[in-house]
């Protein structure tokens, strides 16, 4: 019994919260200031945006002179598209080359995570670099996929097998994806990764996009249930760069828009769209929040004490092991509920416009219509939570791609390359979160306030719509500062 409270009473002291932290970097630091001035700091600003707005932007898009079609204005002549267009082909075959070079050496190289090139360049250079890239550069993506890439080759062989076998049904809508993506994320936080296990995901998820392919033809299959490619899609429409292919010999033209208008040109067209918006802030949030020692506490010690011990026993050494199991399925439940929470807080905030006199659009209408201005926020939470790793362990892709099977060889001489690690500094992590949380949020206030003076009559009825988000876009803000404040988890 001695040693049972020694236990409890070294446990109860890890989890207590000493000290606050900027979390995504693992190193705990007290804040310089309380983290309400933060708090306050960062909801003043946005009511501030908001009423100068209000005051200032008083004209409806394109009546200023911005076009929200889409189209903007095309910056390649014909030369360029041409260059343009083999830069592009040069794209595919790295982007071939890299993914089978991931499933290589997932399978055949050392299984350390820290060895083995593709957990670096999957999940920190692909995932989180190119993702960031995207919002700069445009739907590169769209244009190299490589699984897509892989079946345009096997059409051109077998002409017959190339369309679908069956008709895509609308009312699936973009749900595959969602699920699909879901998925990844529970496989990405819960399950232990290491290159073994990336590579046969990868396996598995080439056969089913050549699978679906081969069932629902290529266009429908990429465009409503590739998650990756409804990922990157997303977050193009922020970037200043858009491209399509509409000329007879079929170049590709790139075009120039103001950043972020694509977020304004078109609404969501279901509601599983606008709940994998949703989920890509959710699940980054939920991300954050769950390696907190409030999180942590919440079940280890409160609904423990509260209801837990009665079935798992109050012996905590003899229940652990249930508990062990059971909070894996909590934390499954909440990462799978985290979108529809969120999807309940916006709702909320389009049943309180929809009572305003004068809107004439319904509340689900609305919905669909503000869906996109979420997106700014959900890029800036990825940013705030993850942009470390870049610093920290994406740097390491210079040596590993001297070495990429961890076999000991040294292909371009940079195998002993960028190996001391690269600490940020925490101070400056902390408020760099702080300015892009804030940042995004403006954005999005900006973006919703631009939208509602094309949808709804009048400056003032404008204005008054936008109140219910000026409050979602305050807690949003409160809120993930918060979580990026807490202390780590030892372990987390």
């Amino acid at each position: 019994m001695r040693y049972l409270r020694a236990l409890v009473l070294l446990t109860a002291g890890a989890l207590w919260p000493v000290v606050s932290a900027a979390h995504s970097f693992g190193q705990v630091f007290n804040l310089p200031v309380p983290f309400w001035l933060y708090g306050w700091g960062a909801a003043a600003t946005l009511v501030l945006s908001f009423l100068m707005l209000g005051f200032f932007v008083t004209s409806k898009p394109n009546e200023d002179g911005q076009d929200i079609s889409g189209q903007g204005r095309e910056i390649t002549g014909q030369r360029s598209r041409r260059w343009a267009s083999g830069l592009i082909v040069c794209l595919r075959v790295l982007a071939v080359a890299a993914l089978l070079l991931c499933i290589a050496t997932g399978l055949w190289g050392v299984n350390s995570p820290y060895g083995n090139f593709n957990m670096t360049f999957f999940w920190i250079i692909f995932l989180l670099g190119f993702g960031y890239l995207t919002a700069l550069t445009g739907n590169l993506y769209d244009q190299i996929n490589p699984w897509r890439t892989l079946l345009s080759v096997i059409r051109r062989w077998l002409p017959r097998q190339g369309g679908g076998l069956l008709t895509y049904p609308r009312w699936l809508a973009y749900w595959p994806a969602l699920g699909f993506y879901m998925a990844f994320i529970w496989i990405e936080l819960f399950l232990r990764n290491t290159p073994h296990s990336l590579a046969v995901m990868l396996l598995i998820y080439s056969f089913i996009n050549f699978a679906g392919a081969g069932l629902f033809g290529l266009r429908d299959w990429f465009r409503y249930c590739e998650f990756l490619g409804l990922f990157f899609r997303l977050i193009a429409k922020m970037a200043p760069l858009h491209y399509r292919r509409d000329d007879p010999d079929g170049r590709l033209r790139i075009y120039w828009r103001p950043p972020f208008l694509g977020l304004i040109e078109a609404p969501a067209t279901s509601l599983s769209l606008l709940l994998f918006v949703l989920f890509m802030l959710s699940s980054t949030a939920f991300d954050g929040w769950r390696e907190t020692v409030t999180w942590y506490r919440l079940f280890w010690a409160d609904l423990y004490k509260w209801k837990l011990s009665e079935w798992a026993g109050t012996n905590p050494l003899a229940a652990f092991p249930q508990m062990r199991e059971w909070y894996m399925y909590w934390q499954a439940a909440w990462l799978l509920a985290s979108p529809w929470l969120y999807l309940a807080a916006y709702w909320l905030c389009m049943l309180c416009t929809r009572c305003l006199p004068g809107v004439t659009l319904s509340t689900r209408q609305m919905a669909l219509q503000f869906a996109y201005t979420l997106l700014p926020i959900a890029l800036v939470y990825n940013v705030t939570h993850y942009y470390t790793l870049i610093q920290t362990q994406g740097v390491k892709i210079v040596s590993l791609a001297s070495d990429p099977f961890g076999w000991g060889w040294n292909l371009f001489g940079t195998r002993y390359w960028l190996q001391r690690s690269i600490i940020p500094d925490a101070m400056t992590v902390w408020h760099v979160q702080v300015v892009l949380i804030v940042l995004g949020h403006v954005v999005s206030v900006y973006l919703a306030h631009r939208l509602a003076l094309r949808l709804f009559p009048g400056h003032r009825l404008a204005v008054l719509s936008q109140v219910p988000m000026l409050i979602l876009m305050v807690a949003f803000t409160t809120v993930g500062l918060w979580i990026l404040s807490q202390p780590i988890q030892a372990g987390a």
